[in-house]
């Protein structure tokens, strides 16, 4: 039976953890991801789990005791925000390049400055195209069901690659939600040991990690993190049919709200589709407009064919950032979406919009809002201003 509870996101993530008891976990304190090692040093007191917690002076060093612990054989992770992230930029890289399959727990915050300490997605929007998989949480529910099958992934011999699970600063992480707990003995099926087939601390495998890779071999090494990324797809369904078994609970690469029939849809990443399905269900009952949402949940690898197939008969669509590229054109998710809608050359109009900026609240009258617009644009085909923020005040 599974263990209902009332948790925070954070309080869900250091519960996995307890589940998993990996064996080392390197951290530093930042806001608003500080409780989840707190929380797990509290386990490792009561001697709930052996982990050794590593207590080191910066998110650098986090990362790059993290990386040794992988390297040495261990199962490894680490927790940040955005910017213990920034901090760690050289080391994401390293992660993904040596191929450790490392977790790392990600509360999204807004990237300094000025100074901000709530959510937005910049940290890990900045590190997209570092290397690593990023799979993002709606809720508590689902940033705990991601923790669980992130190392699964990330060890999977056809993968080999750290795993980025991404929640909502407060929103998700100090809110206090109902949860369904997966018991002990799922979770550790699910895991199961790690076994690598290399690692620095094998007395019958003399190896180095950290290797200086001239001309003749650099662009090889990219490749091979390439095929990886493209091989995690296949795995990323795999365990999510797993879960599903397991929990009843579904995941695939986005999920589909009220989009049998939609011909107005709104894409976006993150704890705002809660926001964003209670206007779909007022649009609809209210009007009957086909209004509806896709919401994505794995971000790196990039789900550019299914998702451009699920999108490309709409009307409309409107492509939600909650971080800034400041290329002048779009955002991140938006680029993504618009490329994947040109290469199946897809009719549906296309908008871009910014939103919840340094926590910036967005409601379900903003939703409405942006659906009207969607309506309007569907039946004019002129879209004056590619680049809006809502909610923006005036000036």
């Amino acid at each position: 039976m599974a263990i209902r509870e009332r948790l925070s996101g954070n309080e869900a993530v250091a519960y996995a953890i307890r589940q998993i008891n990996p064996d080392v976990m390197p951290a530093f304190p930042i806001t608003p991801s500080t409780e989840i090692p707190q929380y797990v040093a509290n386990y490792i007191a009561n001697g709930e789990i052996d982990t050794e917690f590593i207590h080191v002076e910066s998110e650098h060093s986090a990362m790059s005791a993290t990386l040794g612990a992988s390297a040495a054989g261990a199962r490894a992770l680490t927790v940040t925000s955005s910017c213990g992230m920034a901090l760690m930029w050289e080391e994401l890289y390293v992660a993904a390049s040596d191929r450790l399959p490392i977790v790392l727990a990600l509360v999204n915050r807004a990237l300094t400055g000025p100074i901000n300490i709530n959510a937005d997605h910049s940290d890990s929007m900045g590190a997209r195209d570092s290397g690593w998989i990023q799979i993002y949480a709606e809720s508590n529910q689902e940033v705990y069901d991601n923790f669980l099958q992130a190392f699964p992934i990330a060890e999977d011999p056809r993968v080999h690659l750290p795993v980025m699970i991404c929640q909502d600063g407060f929103i998700t992480s100090h809110g206090v939600e109902n949860i369904l707990l997966v018991e002990d003995e799922k979770v550790r099926e699910l895991v199961g040991e790690y076994h690598p087939e290399h690692f620095l601390l094998n007395s019958k495998e003399p190896m180095a990690v950290g290797p200086y890779a001239v001309s003749n071999y650099y662009m090889e090494t990219k490749r091979g993190q390439r095929e990886a990324m493209s091989n995690a797809r296949e795995v990323i369904l795999e365990l999510a049919s797993k879960f599903e078994e397991m929990t009843g609970r579904r995941y695939g690469f986005f999920e589909e709200y009220a989009m049998d029939d939609a011909e107005y849809v709104i894409v976006l990443i993150g704890s705002a589709a809660g926001t964003c399905k209670a206007a779909v269900d007022k649009i609809r009952q209210a009007t009957g407009k086909k209004v509806g949402l896709c919401k994505i949940r794995v971000f790196r690898p990039f789900p550019e064919k299914e998702l451009a197939l699920t999108l490309k008969d709409r009307k409309a669509i409107a492509i939600l950032d909650r971080s800034e590229m400041f290329s002048a054109t779009c955002g991140p998710l938006g680029a993504e979406v618009q490329a994947a809608l040109f290469g199946v050359k897809s009719q549906a109009e296309a908008v871009n919009y910014f939103y919840g900026l340094g926590g910036r609240d967005i409601t379900v009258e903003d939703f409405e809002k942006v659906y009207g617009r969607l309506e309007e644009i569907a039946r004019t085909h002129e879209i004056p201003d590619m680049y809006e923020y809502i909610g923006l005040r005036a000036k």
